[in-house]
Formats: C-alpha cells, sequence, structure tokens
C-alpha cells in the first residue's frame, strides 16, 4: 500500500514537471476560475426568487412587518431604499394573509410626521387645515393601538368650519373603526369614547362612535333605537360566549378536546332601571319646635227699648231706660303645637346593566368516547346514563344555571360521524405549478452539475493525461512490438527485461491494452529514444551486424 501510494506521488511530481510552468500556471488559472465561478453560481443562483410583496412603506411599518414575518418562518428581503418588502416566489399570499391578521401594514404617514416633507412655499390655509386633521387622526390612530386587544384602529373627525356670519356652531364627531382580538374587552369601548373625546377640543363623549370590522357596534350615540337593539345583540353573543368558554374549560379535561359540542343561548333584559325611595324611622323623634297659641275675651251687650213720649222731647234730659236686654261673655282658650323630626333616608338607584332572563345549553358528547372512559370490558348497562346525569350536574354549575329562572339544559351522547378520507386529503397541486415552483432548484442543480464537469474536462482530464504520458511510454517498452520496418525483429533483448521488471505494471483491461497497442511504431520507437537513447543506439548495433 505505502508503496503504491509512493508510486502515485512520484507519478504525479513527475507528470506535473513535464507539464512545465507555463501549463501548470495556465491550470492554476482554470482551477481558481472555476472554483470561483461555483462559489458566485451556487450563492446566487441558490438564493430563492423573490417577488413584491408592499411597496412605499415607512420605516415602522417595514420593521414590524419584518419582524412578523421573521416570526411566521416566511423568507424576505428589503430593498436598498427600505421602502418596499420582498418574499420568496409563492409566497406572497400566505404573508399577505398573515399581515392583515396582524393588522399590518398600518396606514402610511399617518402623524405629524406629515409636516416633514410640506413645504411653506405655496401652502393656502385649507391644506394646512387638512393635513392637521390628517395628523390628528393619525396621532389618535397610534394611540388607540397601544391599546390591549387591538391590532389596528381608524379614526375619522369631523371639525365645525369657522364662519363670522355663522348664527349657531357645529359640534364636532369622530367615528373611530377597530380591528380587535380575542383579549379585547368591550368595556374599552368606553375609554376610547373618552380617549378621542379628550383629545378633539369642544368634541364630547357622545358624539364618538365606535365600530369594529365585523361590523358590530361598541358605542354610539344613546338617542338611536337601532344602537339600543345593535348593543343588545352584541352584549347577547358576549355572554354566550363567555358560558361557552367556561363550559369548553370544565368539560376539556374529563372528555378530552374535539369529543364534545356546545350550543349557548341567552336571553338578556337590558332595560335601564331607576329606583327612588325615602324611608323614615318613627323611632328616632327629635322635637324640633313647639308653638303654644293662648286667647282669653270678656265681652257683654246691653239693649234699651223706651217708650215714645213727651219726656223725649225735652232737651237736656236724661231718660232711664226701663225696658231692654242685658247679656256678658266670658272665653277662654289655649292651642299647643310640637313638631318632631323624623329620621328619613332617600335611595336612588339607576341600573344601567343586564340580567339573564333565561339560559338554554345544549351538549353533545362523542358516544363512543364516553364508553371508553369505563375502563372495564362489560359496560354495565346504566353507565352512560350515569355519566349523562354527572356531566349535566357539571355543566349546570359552570354556567351558573338557576331553574327558578327557567333555564334549560340537554346533554346528549351519540356517536360522532368520522370524517371522510377525500376530506381530510390535501388539496392536489398541478404537476406544472409544481414543476415551475421548482424551476429555480432544476437550474441551480443543472448549473453546478455543468460546473463540475468543467473542472474534470479542463483541469483533472489534462493531469490525468500527462500523470499517464510516463507510464504508458513504460508499458509499450516493455510488452508491446519494438520492430522497426524493415529490420527483422530480435528478442530476449536485456534492456527489455530490465524496464519490464521495474517500469511495468499489470493491465487490469485488455481492451485498454490493446488501444495503446494501436499507436504508431514510429512513436513508440520516439518514445523510447527520448527515454535511453544510448541503449537503443547499442540495439541497432547489434542489429546491423546480425543482419550482416
Amino acid at each position: 500500500m505505502e508503496k503504491n501510494i509512493r508510486q502515485t506521488f512520484v507519478q504525479l511530481a513527475t507528470a506535473m514537471q513535464k507539464l512545465g510552468a507555463r501549463r501548470l500556471i495556465a491550470l492554476g488559472v482554470i482551477g481558481v476560475t472555476l472554483f470561483s465561478a461555483i462559489l458566485v453560481s451556487s450563492f446566487y443562483l441558490n438564493r430563492p426568487q423573490y417577488e413584491t410583496l408592499y411597496v412605499g412603506l415607512s420605516r415602522d411599518d417595514v420593521n414590524r412587518m419584518g419582524m412578523a414575518l421573521g416570526e411566521a418562518g416566511i423568507p424576505f428581503d428589503v430593498k436598498s431604499d427600505g421602502t418596499s418588502i420582498l418574499v420568496a416566489f409563492g409566497k406572497a399570499d400566505q404573508a399577505r394573509m398573515y399581515l392583515a391578521e396582524k393588522g399590518l401594514p398600518t396606514s402610511n404617514n399617518a402623524g405629524y410626521e406629515l409636516f416633514d416633507n410640506m413645504g411653506s412655499l405655496g401652502l393656502t390655509s385649507f391644506m394646512q387645515e387638512i393635513t392637521r386633521v390628517r395628523a390628528l387622526e393619525g396621532e389618535i390612530s397610534r394611540t388607540i393601538q397601544a391599546i390591549r386587544g387591538i391590532k389596528a384602529a381608524r379614526v375619522h373627525i369631523v371639525l365645525p368650519e369657522k364662519g363670522s356670519f355663522r348664527r349657531g356652531d357645529q359640534a364636532p364627531s369622530a367615528s373611530v373603526v377597530i380591528r380587535t382580538e380575542g383579549d379585547f374587552a368591550i368595556e374599552s369601548a368606553q375609554s376610547i369614547r373618552q380617549l378621542v373625546a379628550a383629545a378633539v377640543p369642544q368634541l364630547t363623549a357622545a358624539e364618538v362612535t365606535i365600530l369594529d370590522t365585523n361590523g358590530r357596534l361598541l358605542a354610539s350615540k344613546d338617542d338611536g333605537t337601532n344602537a339600543g337593539a345593535v348593543m343588545s345583540a352584541t352584549l347577547e353573543q358576549n355572554v354566550s360566549a363567555s358560558v361557552d368558554e367556561n363550559i369548553r374549560k370544565a368539560l376539556a379535561p374529563y372528555l378530552g378536546v374535539g369529543h364534545f359540542q356546545t350550543s349557548v343561548q341567552v336571553a338578556l333584559d337590558t332595560d335601564r332601571r331607576q329606583t327612588n325611595e325615602t324611608v323614615f324611622d318613627p323611632e328616632s323623634r327629635v322635637e324640633r319646635s313647639v308653638r303654644v297659641v293662648r286667647e282669653s275675651g270678656d265681652s257683654k251687650n246691653s239693649t234699651s227699648d223706651n217708650a215714645t213720649g213727651v219726656e223725649q222731647n225735652i232737651p237736656q234730659e236724661e231718660i232711664a231706660s226701663k225696658n231692654g236686654d242685658n247679656s256678658s261673655e266670658k272665653t277662654d282658650k289655649r292651642e299647643e303645637l310640637t313638631n318632631y323630626e323624623l329620621n328619613s333616608k332617600t335611595v336612588s338607584t339607576t341600573s344601567d346593566s343586564y340580567q339573564i332572563k333565561r339560559l338554554s345549553i345544549a351538549v353533545v358528547i362523542d358516544q363512543a368516547r364516553l364508553l371508553a372512559t369505563a375502563g372495564a370490558a362489560p359496560v354495565p348497562e346504566n353507565f352512560v346514563d350515569q355519566q349523562i346525569a354527572k356531566i349535566t350536574e357539571l355543566v349546570a354549575t359552570a354556567a351558573g344555571l338557576d331553574q327558578k329562572r327557567g333555564d334549560i339544559i340537554n346533554v346528549t351522547a351519540v356517536n360522532f360521524m368520522e370524517a371522510a378520507d377525500e376530506q381530510l386529503a390535501p388539496a392536489s397541486t398541478p404537476i406544472s405549478e409544481m414543476i415551475f415552483r421548482q424551476s429555480g432548484s432544476i437550474i441551480n442543480a443543472a448549473a453546478l452539475v455543468a460546473a463540475v464537469g468543467l473542472v474534470l474536462w479542463f483541469g483533472v482530464r489534462p493531469l490525468m493525461r500527462e500523470m499517464n504520458a510516463p507510464q504508458d511510454a513504460l508499458q509499450l517498452a516493455g510488452g508491446s512490438d519494438l520492430s522497426v520496418p524493415g529490420l527483422a525483429p530480435t528478442t530476449n533483448l536485456p534492456i527489455v527485461a530490465k524496464v519490464t521488471t521495474e517500469q511495468s505494471l499489470p493491465y487490469d483491461d485488455l481492451s485498454d491494452l490493446r488501444k495503446r497497442m494501436r499507436v504508431p511504431a514510429q512513436n513508440r520507437l520516439e518514445q523510447m529514444i527520448d527515454m535511453d537513447e544510448e541503449r537503443v543506439a547499442a540495439i541497432l548495433k547489434q542489429w546491423v551486424h546480425e543482419a550482416a
């Protein structure tokens, strides 16, 4: 083994010496060029092909979208201008859907940075006012997006036009559309109204309307009958979802996810109630004032009845009345009035919440799963009924059922239908589309194969040919016909025996030997002369003497 390795290195050194400096430099340049070409082609050709996703983005949107795409595992790239995002070919639809769920991209140039790109020359007052309103809307939108559970927000503000000859001023109003996620609380809508009202001068919270992207009215002015109905329907949906979530949390550890289905219907009473109550405590009386009135009287009445006569005509003569009536009256009255202060309590209650009038719950359980929980092979006859009774009590406790209120619960065990294999099978992709998607990989593989072929053809092949040249000469010297036209052949030459024992190598392939034997005799003789001129001259002299 060591001898073969040593012999290989010797042959390699000999071949490199025979190539010369020019050939070695040429081979080196070819090798470096091919190696560089392989590296460059593998770097550029193996890069995935990108297509444009969004253009004209702000740097904040680019950063948010880059973080979101990185979390989703979607390869992306950003152009040198920093305003465009590229994704791998075929991933644009998936990336847009994922970014839409995240509420990206947001509105471009929405805040006060609008004034950064505005020139002061030629800017009218109307344009300044519009830009101010847009900037205010953008800043409020950014603040609303900072609230937990809100993915995106859009604000519209209507400000009244100021005029010198207007009798009445129009009140400002605003509308907000938000995109929410699971942990958004409906009570936050009132907070958003207060936030918008505080940010706009002379705007009241009653003039702010809030919607979500599903078209549900979260907050509006209280004078609309339709708004009250929509709010009631939205509240019923939220309460139903909350009760359904509680039931699922209670049944999931017991039955497992996917082995039961629940349905909850809630009827709410959303009427506004106001109660005023005044309570008096007769035991706790306090004398506040006392009024005493006293009255006393003494009266006398007398009447006279004189007869007509001469005496009455006499002047300055008093005539005593002998006939008449006399009366006298004496009165004494006392009145006392006492005012007492009673302890009273006034209670005023205003109820603006809701009450559950009726709750209806339906639960469907997979009977096969229910029987699997029995454990024993022979399942008792009443096992299913016992389990349904337990589940009914569990659901009633989790949902907060009240029999006096008229709540209804129904738990049923049935065999669930399994989905067919055709429904679970993934959608097939056309072969043409698959080939089109893999065209980049196919081109890359073909380029690498071509590069390797060029290396073998221009680099390895000439080197192997030069390495095999001395070996071919020695083999031809040891086993080929050395006869020259016009001369008689000779046998048992000393030089032939010596070269054969030292340099000749065995052939494993007879066809290879035959190909080498087809070399013209003149070429073989020239090779032997180059190897050892003196011995060839001695052989020729011996042939000449033998012929003479």
